[in-house]
């Protein structure tokens, strides 16, 4: 008998393994997806619950909400995506053909009489001229995927309808499967928030305006290529050692050196006053207000996350590391036995 019951728990398990492995390999190609359908609903979740206290309907309000996403995507791409592409082409035309010892010789005559010099640039464009030659086969790589991503496009999209209507039901569900006690549950759920808000909006949405307000700029100036080198802006503003700084500063040089004085100057002050302030001000509240989270944890979580799950892991890759956090800091102040014993 005893040992009836024992094949019948150590069958269970097996199952729950088995199927917990072919659930990982079924969502495993859609797991990047799922997770945007999921940030996304988190994202616009409370402007969900206002309009549905209007709107009365759930349905309704989520596809509004939709709608409205859609719009914001949509429209600037229909816009921008032919003069994105012409100037992926115009760049890497540019950097097949760039000559850097010409360059030096032009504001350093004498530098590039030096064999140091010589060297260098050859060495510069030898990596220029690969840097170029992956950005065209990555735009090349997108297009041949389009139909995969179209379809991925799908699945955040659905993800995030019925994450944003069905939010509570998941919650409840959720809350019915942990194994925490009561008394730290709202504890840790409260932490698990403010990490998630300080990553998403402290680091990802203030990136995303610092690097549109460096956009701006950049078209007010005149600077060539100014749509690619906003997408290049909005990731230095993303990461936090890097910044906005590491696209506007260069282009401002540029500017200058290339007879824009007055031109470049202006970027230069535009930047140092309008986008160094959206990071110098916004973000540290927005971080400060929420918790206080190591920009060493986000930069690590960041690199990392890129490497392994692409461009979502820049979100993906703090959170993972800031939640590891809790669990360490739990188990460091003797309270970890705790976590597991369900009690008020």
């Amino acid at each position: 008998m005893i040992e009836e019951k024992m094949f019948k728990k150590v069958s269970i398990f097996v199952s729950l393994g088995v199927l917990a492995v072919l659930t990982i390999l079924v969502l495993s190609p859609l797991l990047t997806a799922i997770i945007t359908g999921l940030i996304l609903s988190y994202i616009f979740y409370p402007a969900y619950k206002k309009i549905h206290k209007r709107v009365k309907e759930k349905n309704i309000s989520a596809l509004i909400i939709i709608l409205f996403v859609l719009f914001l995507i949509f429209v600037p791409l229909w816009f921008l995506l032919p003069l994105a592409v012409k100037q992926i082409f115009d760049i890497y035309l540019y950097l097949q053909n760039i000559n850097l010892l010409e360059i030096i010789r032009e504001i350093f005559p004498s530098l590039a009489q030096t064999e140091f010099s010589r060297d260098f640039a050859v060495a510069l464009n030898t990596f220029l001229s690969s840097i170029a030659s992956r950005i065209f086969s990555g735009f090349s790589s997108i297009l041949l995927n389009l139909p995969s991503l179209l379809l991925k496009a799908v699945v955040v999209f659905f993800v995030f309808f019925f994450g944003m209507r069905d939010a509570e039901l998941f919650i409840n569900y959720f809350k019915s499967l942990s194994p925490f006690s009561k008394s730290l549950e709202k504890d840790l759920k409260q932490k698990f928030k403010n990490i998630t808000s300080s990553v998403i909006y402290g680091f990802i949405i203030v990136g995303i305006l610092q690097g549109i307000l460096t956009g701006i700029g950049l078209f007010i100036f005149r600077m060539p290529n100014a749509i690619l080198l906003t997408i290049l802006a909005i990731l230095g503003a993303i990461i936090p050692v890097l910044g906005a700084w590491v696209v506007w500063l260069p282009s401002s040089v540029y500017l200058i050196f290339s007879g824009h004085l007055f031109l470049g100057m202006g970027l230069a002050l535009y930047g140092g006053l309008f986008v160094s302030w959206v990071d110098n001000v916004i973000r540290p509240y927005i971080v400060a207000r929420k918790t206080k989270i190591s920009s060493a944890v986000v930069l690590i979580g960041m690199i990392g996350g890129l490497i392994v799950f692409g461009i979502l892991g820049l979100i993906i890759g703090p959170l993972i590391l800031s939640y590891l956090l809790i669990f360490l800091d739990a188990y460091r102040k003797k309270k970890f036995p705790a976590l597991f014993f369900q009690g008020s």
